[in-house]
């Protein structure tokens, strides 16, 4: 979700920028090695997403150093290396192993710690209950800044470009914190019809996830994440756009401004 935008900021500033996925020109497979190298090689700075459970940032990071790679930017997520965030459980283990192994790697290097996503309202997690009408959620009455993922590609294209983020963790959310009920709202509003939010326990969205198709484990990652929201977690101010960019981050008003409108449908 993050990575095209990025790349869209490198687009506009005339950096030449290779997007290395599966199914890109430049293929690139996390659990291939054999593919890392036609990627790095030449590449001055990378910006790096690996949500995977066994994580092989750290044998990447050791490889891209090798190529001559100089500089490194990770999206990491926000809590990572917290035991508040997560109930019932340590800190998020695939993204600290990573933020470690990017910090120890001897390059320059900028770690992106953002919240909830304004997209996920129409591009990830909960897009199909926006269609459906009906949010039914774990998090009671508890609010996140969501972060426009709009300025997690501009900001991690300043940190790949720019002098002045070496080091740097940046927090990153929205200008303020909504609620489920006041975001579906405003995206009611746009759309000309009802987007409700309806507030279930923890023990029904796990049913919701598993007639979905679900698998237990991911059923339980989800519910420790939200259960970030419900206890107000998520509604904390992130300076990281501000401190990175020198400008407010977007409202999430913008993003459903944008994205919402009468006969919408999930691009």
């Amino acid at each position: 979700m993050t990575a095209r935008r990025v790349l869209a900021r490198l687009r506009e500033r005339g950096v030449p920028a290779r997007a290395a996925s599966r199914s890109s020109e430049w293929a690139f497979d996390w659990s291939d090695p054999a593919t890392w190298d036609r990627v790095l090689d030449g590449a001055g700075a990378v910006y790096l997403v690996q949500n995977d459970v066994d994580p092989r940032i750290p044998e990447f990071v050791g490889r891209a150093a090798a190529l001559g790679v100089g500089r490194l930017v990770q999206l990491s997520a926000r809590g990572v290396d917290g035991h508040e965030y997560f109930e019932n459980g340590g800190p998020h283990p695939s993204h600290l192993q990573a933020e470690r192994a990017v910090k120890a790697s001897g390059l320059e290097w900028t770690v992106l710690r953002p919240g909830w996503f304004a997209q996920n309202f129409s591009e990830g997690l909960l897009v199909d209950g926006v269609r459906a009408g009906v949010l039914r959620l774990p998090t009671a009455d508890g609010a996140a800044t969501w972060i426009d993922t709009e300025d997690i590609g501009a900001v991690a294209a300043a940190a790949l470009t720019e002098p002045g983020h070496h080091g740097r963790t940046y927090e990153l959310g929205g200008p303020r914190a909504l609620s489920l009920e006041e975001a579906c709202a405003e995206i009611s509003h746009a759309l000309g019809r009802a987007v409700r939010y309806e507030p279930v326990s923890e023990e029904e969205y796990a049913r919701d996830l598993v007639e979905r198709g679900w698998p237990e484990a991911g059923v339980g990652e989800m519910i420790v994440a939200l259960s970030a929201i419900r206890r107000g977690l998520e509604s904390v101010d992130s300076p990281g756009v501000r401190e990175a960019l020198g400008r407010e981050p977007r409202d999430f008003s913008d993003y459903v401004a944008r994205t919402f409108h009468e006969g919408w449908t999930r691009a």
